[in-house]
């Protein structure tokens, strides 16, 4: 008997909660971007360093990178079965290039070329310009700058992987028996109290075998170039995988709600304690005498930010389940929103901190009046250009079709 299949209606329940949550992982990014200028670090690692950098926005931002990307690319895997099983094969295929491909080529140049003019604008300010100017910032094959939009290059190729994996199991497993006892396995560990801790193990190795990692970078993220690196195909590709082997046990997902309150007091616990492990490797050059070495701050850091990855993302996950799971027509609106918010948002959020950057503004004002100038027109933008228009169906698909599923319309990404 297959365990994929639930009841009807906690099943469109969490779909509410889940479609907040991907449209919320979105969300936050515009948040996350808004914070880099702000972000005491040296060297730089941003365009442009804000003059009133701000440690309560380092801590926001630290914060949302643990769990974002993890959390969006598991309720992509999820979305992407539902899709994969309710269109067919080629169906599939085709709604994912229109819905992925589509946006990744079209968008890239168009968001490209302003983020360009705004580098080199930033160039002419104290503590601003390229991040990398020996190396060069300009496409340069395998070298390209995908910018924020590497997410949809990267989903293309878990898509492309996964079809290829499950073509293989399918044939390989005509009976089926393989895949209830990876059901069977998988529904074991998520049961266990200590499967955030058993799902972190992957990507917890990764970044113990990278002499260069260290938490501020979160799972290295493949936007420099076309050849998506193996620490990102670990990270993401798990939590794909894992939303995937959740659609296939929609039941389990209880098991996240039950467990919401439990973590997310350890994700708070981890992420603090990452944060201030954090602070003591950045100020290793100016404080070489500590007790321990860099390797070994290096590996304390892994075995904390690794778990804090996954218990952040399933804290997420269960508060949504936990308090979100009716239909909210403002989630609802937000969650079609957030794609197209994201693809555009960058360049304005770029060009607002470059004009903000001199002020003698407290950093957390600079920040407050990016977002309120920033969200605003983009949302106007999102009601007037992309809804009801044929932007909006290549984004979203069509809103007969959506008003149908219970799993909202942003794109499975």
């Amino acid at each position: 008997m297959s365990h994929s299949t639930a009841a009807a209606a906690p099943v469109s329940e969490r779909l509410h909660a889940l479609d907040a949550v991907r449209g919320g992982a979105l969300l936050l990014g515009i948040v996350l971007h808004a914070t880099l200028s702000f972000v005491p670090a040296s060297p730089r690692f941003w365009i442009i360093q804000d003059t009133h950098p701000s440690v309560t926005l380092g801590l926001l931002s630290f914060t949302i990178h643990v769990f974002r990307m993890t959390t969006f690319f598991l309720m992509a895997g999820f979305f992407a079965r539902m899709s994969f099983h309710r269109r067919g094969s080629w169906g599939f295929v085709r709604d994912r290039l229109q819905r992925i491909g589509l946006p990744l080529v079209i968008g890239w140049p168009l968001v490209f070329m302003p983020i360009a003019l705004i580098v080199i604008w930033a160039s002419h300010f104290p503590n601003g310009g390229p991040i990398h100017p020996t190396s060069g910032w300009l496409p340069a094959l395998p070298k390209f700058p995908l910018t924020h939009l590497w997410f949809l290059y990267v989903l293309l190729e878990l898509y492309v992987a996964t079809l290829l994996l499950r073509g293989a199991m399918v044939w390989l497993d005509v009976s089926g028996t393989l895949r209830m006892v990876f059901d069977r396995v998988f529904a074991r560990i998520m049961r266990n109290p200590l499967a955030p801790l058993v799902l972190a193990i992957p990507i917890g190795i990764a970044f113990c075998l990278d002499p260069r990692w260290i938490n501020v970078m979160g799972v290295r993220t493949p936007d420099q170039s076309l050849v998506t690196n193996a620490q990102a195909w670990i990270g993401f590709g798990t939590a794909f995988g894992i939303g995937w082997l959740l659609h296939r046990q929609v039941d389990l997902l209880r098991l996240i709600e039950r467990c919401w309150l439990t973590h997310v007091l350890l994700a708070v616990f981890l992420i603090l304690v990452s944060f201030a492990v954090s602070g003591v490797m950045l100020s290793l050059p100016v404080a070489p005498k500590l007790p321990v070495s860099f390797a070994t701050l290096r590996l304390i850091s892994a075995i904390l930010y690794a778990p804090a990855i996954w218990v952040s993302t399933f804290a997420v996950l269960g508060l949504a389940l936990r308090f979100m799971s009716g239909f909210s027509r403002t989630w609802r609106y937000l969650a079609d929103a957030s794609y197209w918010l994201y693809l555009i948002h960058l360049p304005i959020v770029m060009a607002l901190q470059v004009a903000l950057s001199q002020l003698d503004w407290p950093g957390l004002t600079k920040f407050a009046i990016i977002l309120l100038v920033a969200l605003p027109p983009m949302l106007a933008s999102y009601h007037l250009l992309v809804r009801f228009t044929f932007i909006g169906v290549v984004l979203n698909g069509r809103r007969a079709e959506k008003r149908l599923l219970p799993q909202g319309g942003i794109a499975t990404a």
